[in-house]
């Protein structure tokens, strides 16, 4: 039996909802995303993980900087010198488009790290852990341009294209020649893939994601072959019809990127497997807190009425975002220095800046067809508009005498 660590989405890079740390001259968004990196390196350490399983999306772009590069690199090489080996798929976000572009984990590969191995294309990879020979089927990122330049592909359909690229797929996989049949007799097979797999649940990644994408159907992965499939690219943690084996599992992404992500727990996957059964769990990190705070402001007092919301709320050291749903004219009311000032006393770490959300009186209707109104006079729609809001018939003489009186004067 070995024991693998899985986690994917690191994308260091996310600064959003972050500020400068002064100590460390970085983002202090970049420091929560390394802190959870840091976590997980631990317990692959403190657990005597057999092989840790990377399934993709390192950075949020494509062309990281050298600091991110260096962040990144120096808690690969930390698990490296205690001879664990780490597997690392490529994402979407890893991968430039053109060919020979290299991807940028493919370092480790060109500098020879040891006990890391690189999977930039379909294959399986044979490891030698502390419990044995353990047999890792890889599956990068599919793009469209994985199909081979030909006149024929030029014009046809998107669909037609995907399809294209899902039989590949499959063919990849399980065909006569694919990974399955790679696969040796009494040895943990793990899948581990950067994929969107049909029946997963999104998070929030749609901001962050890098184009249309393929889905796999789940007959692809969900196969016998495997005893674990490590999926990375969907934020959410979540397992794929878990009442059936092999588990299919997303870690998730390490941290939070938005506050669509709010209520998401973030972590990483233990798992114990032999051939032909897994035990597997997952491990929740200490992230960063994202904290909204809806409040219907409607009383006279708006600004008092938002800094109880905010009292009431756990915002020490989260990072927190107050919604604000009132009037055009209590909205002039609200104060929103002393609203941060409110979220600074509590302790939030970070304050997105306040959405308010103005209601606006509806127009209201008179029921009128646009021909009806324009063959009317001025004084006729207003004497219906006054109707329609209901005011007594005696006021709408009044107002109505006062309407003539000044149309009068306007016209001499």
């Amino acid at each position: 039996m070995v024991k693998i660590v899985h986690f994917a989405d690191t994308h260091l890079g996310v600064e959003t909802h972050g500020r400068l740390d002064p100590h460390t001259g970085l983002s202090t968004r970049l420091g929560d995303f390394l802190t959870s990196f840091d976590a997980i390196v631990d317990a692959a350490l403190r657990v005597e993980a057999d092989l840790v399983i990377f399934a993709g999306d390192a950075y949020k772009t494509r062309r990281p900087s050298p600091t991110l590069q260096r962040e990144f690199a120096s808690r690969i090489l930390h698990l490296s010198r205690a001879k664990i080996p780490i597997v690392l798929v490529t994402g979407n976000h890893d991968i430039l488009h053109g060919v020979g572009q290299a991807s940028t984990m493919e370092i480790f590969h060109t500098l020879g790290i040891e006990h890391v191995y690189v999977a930039s294309k379909p294959d399986v990879l044979d490891i030698e852990t502390r419990h044995g020979l353990v047999q890792v089927g890889v599956l990068p990122w599919v793009f469209r341009s994985a199909l081979p330049s030909s006149p024929k592909y030029k014009n046809e359909p998107l669909e037609k294209i995907d399809d294209l690229l899902l039989e590949r797929s499959e063919s990849l996989l399980t065909g006569e020649q694919g990974l399955t049949s790679l696969l040796c007799p009494d040895v943990p097979h793990i899948l581990a893939a950067h994929a969107t797999v049909q029946g997963a649940v999104y998070g929030s990644e749609r901001s962050v994601m890098l184009g249309k994408e393929i889905v796999l159907p789940m007959s692809m992965v969900k196969d016998q072959a495997w005893d674990y499939v490590a999926l990375g690219h969907i934020h959410k943690h979540q397992a794929l019809e878990a009442d059936r084996s092999p588990p299919v599992v997303y870690s998730g992404s390490i941290e939070r990127v938005d506050f669509g992500e709010e209520k998401d727990a973030k972590g990483f996957i233990i798992a114990d497997i032999e051939r032909g059964n897994c035990a597997w769990q997952f491990e929740r990190l200490d992230t960063r807190n994202f904290v909204t705070i809806s409040i219907h402001a409607d009383s006279d007092d708006p600004t008092g009425q938002i800094v109880q919301a905010i009292e009431r709320a756990e915002v020490e050291g989260a990072t927190v975002r107050v919604v604000i749903r009132t009037t055009a004219k209590l909205n002039a009311l609200i104060k929103e220095r002393e609203v941060r000032r409110a979220l600074v006393k509590g302790g939030a770490f970070y304050i997105a800046p306040l959405v308010q959300n103005v209601v606006r009186p509806e127009r209201i209707r008179i029921g009128l067809s646009e021909e009806a109104i324009s063959a009317m006079t001025p004084l006729d729609v207003l004497e219906k508009f006054l109707q329609t809001k209901e005011v007594p018939p005696k006021r709408i003489t009044v107002l109505r005498h006062h309407a003539e009186t000044l149309a009068a004067k306007e016209v001499q």
